[in-house]
């Protein structure tokens, strides 16, 4: 009897027990509390950047002209953008450009980084001056230079104030030479932001390892070139990622430097993306543009992120 009381007992308290245990709607309100928060963000890149993807790369297969038109066209917007000569300039500039900016950003921003290194007098200083550009906007480098380039306010006319009256440097305005404008003005803004990447990888590798090809004899360079610099491979491979993106996407540094001239010598796709849409009213053929940068944009950071995601290694029975 007392065995079936207490029994009865137990089974009497078990609602009691949960209903203790449930947890309050405080406890449920926290444990939700990082997605309702993070919610409202992702809505909105979902809306405004995924979204507006969709609808610029059906854009490209409709007949758009001033105004967004639902008309189909098929391919035809695709056609008339590789049949524009414009469109054949501007991915000639992007293949100079992007080549000479990711080339010297990484070259210089690794040297700068190697200096840095040596744990010389006045570094954080130097680190700061080197990082300083990256700090301002594309529209404020590009404006920069466009003074320091242009022949009659900066480099020439100071060179002839100082007595060099035939020192020419008329890069800005020469078609031949005009994109290497855009490769100073992108180098010296990045090269810092370069720098900072691969000073600290520099300063992650174990120095025990330095320590150990130093008793072997090995000097400095070889001590970099054979050992700290294959080290920085994902440093490397980061940095192609980071400036090829950038690279692609240029358009503020070149509205301010050179507004794509003299002529379409500086013309990316980029420039020439707005400028069948917003100033030659051709909306169809913008947005097929647009969807090719898209593409080389894929074509770059996929198989980064392929690389970067993948199971390391593989399972061994």
């Amino acid at each position: 009897m007392k065995r079936a009381e207490t029994s009865g007992g137990e089974r009497g308290a078990t609602p009691t027990g949960a209903r203790a245990h449930r947890p309050s709607l405080i406890d449920r309100i926290g444990d939700q509390l990082p997605k309702i928060v993070v919610a409202p963000t992702f809505l909105i890149t979902l809306v405004f950047v995924y979204g507006f993807i969709a609808w610029t790369t059906y854009l490209s297969f409709t007949r758009s002209t001033m105004r967004p038109s639902m008309v189909w066209e098929g391919l035809r917007p695709h056609e008339r953008l590789w049949g524009n000569p414009v469109w054949h300039t501007a991915l000639g500039n992007l293949g100079t450009y992007a080549l000479l900016y990711i080339g010297l950003s990484t070259l210089m921003g690794m040297l700068l980084a190697i200096l840095l290194d040596q744990r010389i007098r006045a570094e954080g200083a130097l680190r700061t001056i080197y990082l300083y550009p990256m700090a301002l906007s594309f529209i404020v480098t590009g404006t920069a230079w466009k003074w320091i380039l242009n022949p009659g306010l900066g480099i020439e006319k100071l060179m002839h104030d100082f007595g060099f009256h035939d020192f020419q440097f008329q890069w800005l305005v020469d078609p031949e030479m005009a994109i290497y404008c855009l490769v100073i003005a992108g180098v010296w803004q990045s090269s810092g932001f370069v720098m900072a990447m691969f000073l600290a990888a520099l300063r992650g590798i174990d120095g025990e390892i330095i320590k150990a090809a130093q008793i072997d004899g090995a000097g400095v360079l070889r001590i970099y070139a054979r050992i700290i610099i294959p080290m920085m491979r994902p440093v490397f491979l980061s940095s192609f990622i980071i400036l090829g993106h950038l690279a692609i996407k240029s358009f503020d540094l070149v509205v301010a430097l050179t507004g794509g001239g003299p002529g379409n010598a500086t013309a990316l796709p980029a420039t020439f993306m707005y400028e069948m849409t917003f100033t030659r009213n051709q909306v169809a053929v913008g947005a097929a543009s647009a969807v090719v940068m898209l593409m080389t944009v894929c074509a770059v950071i996929v198989p980064y992120l392929y690389s970067e995601l993948r199971p390391k290694g593989g399972a061994h029975g």
